[in-house]
């Protein structure tokens, strides 16, 4: 659980923060007057970004490396890929598989996608074996983009599928015309726009939907409404653009202030604050993680002397947000609250700390039961809500104005709805996210519910973790789950497995295995050797105790910690949970 998070926003709170926001007004109404816009009407990603590449043509769209590329030159690339995408038999309702590092071709491969009314799927480059194979097959790509430097991920899986390199791509596209595809003026706003993979209670990623609405909705609110850049802005992301922090949150910020978007080859605790001086950055986009590692760094004279004014990202930890901000002089949080797959999210509009902020969409934080991580039901069987200041689950209203796009599997999309909450016929997706309600339509993030858990930025399905202990011939049952560790953000992966007869747990050998089958963030950190695991109705109750008893000494089990690739497994030593918080572990390298 977070500590010393605020309880409540009171009026006076209101107060302070609202005079301030005088000089934002234009960019407010710019928000309220987009959530104005319905599913049906002809609006889209592709459609805002051509309109914004017209009239800011000559400033520079994105920066990479600090060398900028316009928006009149981007959106002529961008039309350029979207026919050859076109030659290749790409249409309004297909798929465009993008599988890259951080490079502004990534970028424009999915704006074109969008812009022909294809969806483009964005898929995680540190997935591997059955996990990509996983991917590829929901998908189902008419075409597949890949950046060289990622062709190690194909190479994992026994039969790669046909793909188009980028360097191929920027061949066949110096042949096509620069104009803007005719159809991008048609697309709907209810349509298809992106597949972000998420990690599901299923044991393998779920492609979450991002329409076209939902995006236009996150510019709304988020970009104008919460983080509002200007012009002269250029916001830095060394996020992976499939997260969807880069590619809705940073990307919708920058079209709706017609700003610069910065994209980081990837992120380095040593190099973040001159890559930021390099590409001449204003603000940035952040995960808790992140801000953590910077603040794991030696102290220096200089840390206030950067161009950072605004930064926005979700869970910057209540214990280290007033450290963070006076340490490096940031001025302005925009803390914000969502999901790639829930319908609504929050931002901290008004400044104020320790905060994910205010939505101003139908949600409820109600009481939930500990060991099933469920909503509870009163003795009316109606959902029960928490009152302010108290931690509940949050519950989100699916609504004609904030429908619930789904995945790309229809039961999995069921699984995550109540209905009949509160009253008959109403609907509500359960975000398995718990917050505090803080009153005036605020809340903070606390933690997260259920089998899947957040490390590193990224979502860890523990099913999926414990068909990968299984698949180890010593290896008889597994029970994964997330542990926390103060001073860090999410939870640390850790695993309690019995062993076959007659085997021993061979450290090395293991860790060796789920490298193979695992993104690197999803290998556990922590093992304990038990005897047994229940595998009754009641095992639920049994991943609570393990859950507990976290990475504590006893005496009826082993405990190993991961020393990295090379170093595997080793039994548990004194500070390595120190090593964890501070960055430092063999386990991170």
């Amino acid at each position: 659980m977070a500590v010393d998070a605020r309880q409540k926003i009171g009026v006076t709170d209101l107060a302070i923060a609202l005079p301030k926001m005088v000089t934002e007004v234009p960019s407010l109404l710019r928000g309220v007057a987009g959530f104005t816009r319905k599913p049906t009407h002809k609006a889209s990603i592709g459609k805002v970004f051509q309109d914004v590449a017209a009239k800011r043509g000559s400033h520079a769209f994105v920066r990479f490396e600090g060398e900028s590329t316009s928006y009149a030159d981007a959106n002529a690339l961008v039309n350029q890929y979207a026919h050859v995408f076109e030659d290749l038999g790409v249409q309004r309702g297909d798929v465009v598989g993008v599988l890259s590092k951080n490079r502004p071709e990534a970028l424009f491969a999915a704006l074109a996608a969008v812009k022909l009314g294809a969806t483009a799927g964005m898929l995680n480059y540190n997935q591997r074996g059955d996990v990509l194979e996983h991917s590829l097959e929901i998908l189902s790509a008419k075409v597949l983009v890949l950046d060289e430097s990622a062709h190690d991920a194909l190479d994992s899986l026994d039969t790669a599928p046909e793909a188009l390199p980028m360097k191929k791509l920027a061949e066949l596209a110096k042949k096509q015309s620069t104009s803007n595809p005719s159809v991008t003026a048609e697309i709907l706003a209810k349509e298809k726009a992106f597949y972000i993979f998420t990690s599901g209670t299923t044991g393998m990623p779920k492609a979450s939907l991002m329409s076209h609405f939902r995006w236009l909705k996150s510019m709304s609110g988020l970009g104008n409404m919460g983080v509002r850049l200007r012009g002269d802005d250029v916001i830095y992301c060394a996020l992976p653009l499939y997260h969807n922090n880069a590619l809705t949150v940073t990307l919708s910020s920058v079209l709706a202030g017609g700003a610069t978007m910065a994209i980081g080859k990837q992120f380095s605790v040593s190099n973040f604050w001159e890559d930021v001086r390099i590409n001449k950055a204003t603000a940035f986009t952040y995960i808790g993680e992140l801000c953590r590692y910077l603040l794991t760094q030696p102290k220096k004279d200089s840390d206030r002397d950067n161009t950072i004014k605004l930064v926005v990202g979700n869970g910057l930890r209540p214990e280290i947000w007033d450290e963070f901000t006076e340490r490096f002089g940031i001025e302005r949080v925009a803390e914000f609250y969502g999901a790639s797959e829930c319908n609504i999210a929050f931002v901290n509009a008004l400044n104020m700390k320790k905060t994910a902020g205010i939505c101003p969409l139908p949600y409820a934080v109600v009481e939930y039961d500990e060991e099933s991580g469920k909503a509870k039901r009163g003795k009316n069987g109606k959902l029960l809500k928490v009152g302010s200041g108290e931690v509940g689950l949050l519950l989100s209203k699916v609504t004609d104005r904030a429908p619930f796009d789904g995945y790309s599997d229809d039961d999995a999309s069921e699984k995550k709805l109540i209905r009949d909450g509160f009253k008959d016929g109403d609907c509500w997706f359960d975000t398995g996210d718990l917050v505090r309600k803080q009153g005036w339509m605020h809340v903070a993030f606390v933690d997260r519910l259920g089998d899947t858990f957040r490390w590193k930025g990224e979502n860890v399905a523990t099913t999926q973790v414990e068909g990968a202990l299984g698949g180890h011939p010593a290896v008889d049952g597994a029970v994964v789950y997330g542990v926390d560790i103060d001073g860090t953000d999410g939870k640390a992966g850790m695993a309690a497995v019995t062993l076959r007869e007659g085997e021993t747990f061979d450290g090395k050998a293991v860790a060796a295995h789920l490298y193979d089958k695992l993104p690197t963030y999803a290998v556990p950190l922590f093992v304990r050797v038990v005897e047994t695991l229940e595998q009754t109705s009641t095992f639920k109750s049994q991943k609570v105790a393990l859950r507990k008893l976290g990475y504590g000494d006893n005496e009826d089990s082993e405990l190993y910690v991961l020393r990295g690739k090379s170093g595997g497994y080793d039994k548990a030593y004194d500070g390595y949970v120190d090593e964890v918080a501070a960055g430092k572990a063999p386990s991170s390298k």
